[in-house]
C-alpha cells in the first residue's frame, strides 16, 4: 500500500515539473479550459439570479373587465361561472364602488371623479390561474375574451410567464452547450497529451527497454491531464466571479426598473466542487484516449 501511494505521489510530481517546465503552453491550455467552462458555470449564475426574479414576483394573473351596461346579476353570474371554469385556481371580485372609493384617495384624482357625472370604472374579477405556463394562460385570457358582457381582458405580469418559459428553453440550450463544451475539453486535454508523448518519445522508449509498463509510463501523463482539468476549473471560478462583480451593479439597476430585487452572487460551493470534479474527469479522460492512440498502440511497444 505504502509503495502504491509512493509510486502514485511520485507521477504527481513528475507532472506538476512537465506542468511547469512549459509554463506558457501551460497557461494557454488553462485559459483555453478556463474559457469553456465559464460558459456553463457562468449560465448557472445568470439562471439563479433570473430565477430570483420570477420567483421575487407576484404570479401571472387575469384581469377580466365587464362592460359598463353590465347588472348585478350578471356579475353574480360571471363570478359563479369563474370559479366552475377549469383551470381557475381562485377568482377576487372588484366591484366598480371599490374602485371608485379607492380613486377617491388620490388627491390627484378626486376632483376628476367627482365631477364626473357617473361611475367610470367597470365590474372587475382577479382571475388566478392553476398554472403559469405562458401557453395555458393566453388560452386561458382568449376564452374569457369571448364571453358575453366582458369587455377587456389583461394578463398581469405576463412578462414573468415568459420569463421563466425563456429560462426552460434557456436551460435546454445550456445542457447541450455544456455537453458539447466538455467534448472540446476533451480534445483540448487530448491534444495537449499527444504533443507530450511526441515530445518525449525517446525518454519513453528507453523506459519501456528497461522494462517500464504502460501504467507506469503513462501515471504522469494521467496526472497531467488531472491537473490542466482542475487548474482549469479554477480559472473558470476566477472568471465567473470577475464577471460576476461587475455585472452586479448593471443586474440590480435593471431590477430596479421591473419593481423587483435581485442577487447576483458568485457560484455557491456544490455548483463549484462540481464543475471542478467534471473537469478533472475530463481531464482525466481526454488524456487516456490519447494514451490508447499514441501510446499503448504505438511504435514505442514494439
Amino acid at each position: 500500500m505504502i509503495s502504491w501511494l509512493a509510486g502514485h505521489f511520485d507521477a504527481l510530481r513528475v507532472a506538476m515539473r512537465r506542468l511547469i517546465a512549459a509554463p506558457v503552453n501551460t497557461l494557454l491550455s488553462l485559459l483555453a479550459i478556463g474559457i469553456a467552462l465559464s460558459t456553463p458555470l457562468g449560465g448557472l449564475v445568470l439562471f439563479a439570479a433570473t430565477q430570483g426574479i420570477a420567483g421575487s414576483s407576484a404570479l401571472p394573473q387575469i384581469s377580466v373587465f365587464m362592460t359598463l351596461d353590465t347588472g348585478k346579476n350578471d356579475v353574480v353570474a360571471m363570478e359563479s361561472k369563474l370559479k366552475r371554469t377549469q383551470g381557475v385556481d381562485s377568482v377576487r371580485l372588484l366591484t366598480r364602488e371599490t374602485t371608485l372609493a379607492r380613486m377617491r384617495k388620490t388627491e390627484e384624482l378626486a376632483e376628476v371623479i367627482d365631477a364626473l357625472p357617473r361611475n367610470p370604472f367597470p365590474d372587475a374579477f382577479v382571475v388566478a390561474p392553476a398554472v403559469a405556463e405562458a401557453a395555458a394562460i393566453e388560452q386561458m385570457a382568449a376564452q374569457l375574451k369571448t364571453w358575453p358582457k366582458v369587455d377587456h381582458v389583461q394578463i398581469d405580469s405576463a412578462w414573468v410567464v415568459r420569463l421563466n418559459a425563456m429560462l426552460r428553453l434557456g436551460k435546454t440550450v445550456l445542457v447541450a452547450l455544456s455537453i458539447l463544451l466538455g467534448f472540446g475539453l476533451v480534445a483540448i486535454i487530448f491534444s495537449s497529451t499527444r504533443s507530450q508523448v511526441l515530445a518525449l518519445k525517446n525518454e519513453i522508449e528507453v523506459s519501456q527497454l528497461l522494462g517500464a509498463t504502460n501504467a507506469f509510463i503513462s501515471r504522469p501523463f494521467l496526472y497531467v491531464g488531472w491537473l490542466q482539468g482542475l487548474l482549469g476549473g479554477f480559472v473558470a471560478w476566477i472568471i465567473v466571479a470577475t464577471l460576476t462583480s461587475a455585472l452586479r451593479k448593471p443586474m440590480a439597476d435593471l431590477a430596479k426598473l421591473y419593481d423587483v430585487s435581485v442577487v447576483i452572487s458568485l457560484p455557491d460551493s456544490v455548483a463549484t466542487l462540481t464543475v471542478l470534479a467534471v473537469a478533472s474527469a475530463l481531464g482525466w479522460v481526454g488524456t487516456t484516449i490519447a494514451l490508447r492512440q499514441h501510446l499503448w498502440r504505438s511504435s514505442f511497444n514494439r
